[in-house]
């Protein structure tokens, strides 16, 4: 808190029991924990962050998202550029 504070960033949070508010990221946390966290033993820093990073990786370009059309977010974000340039 003290960081975003510091870097002028207004921390919001949701009411207490209430998580449909912000449902895209509670639902992004559950998958976080469930296909990296929970299926990874962390012994360094270093293997938290490679291991981290791969699966940050197969999320957005590898892996389809149902409300985008059943792409990887990396291809409808390319797909939107050449909407806009064109």
């Amino acid at each position: 808190m003290a960081w975003a504070h510091a870097h002028g960033i207004e921390h919001l949070l949701n009411d207490p029991g209430k998580p449909t508010r912000n449902a895209y990221i509670e639902s992004f946390n559950g998958k976080f924990r469930d296909e990296c966290l929970n299926e990874h033993w962390f012994e360094t820093l270093a293997q938290a962050r490679d291991e981290i990073t791969a699966w940050r990786r197969t999320y957005n370009e590898q892996r389809p998202h149902s409300g985008i059309g059943r792409i990887p977010p990396a291809a409808f974000a390319a797909q939107h550029l050449l909407q806009k340039v064109t």
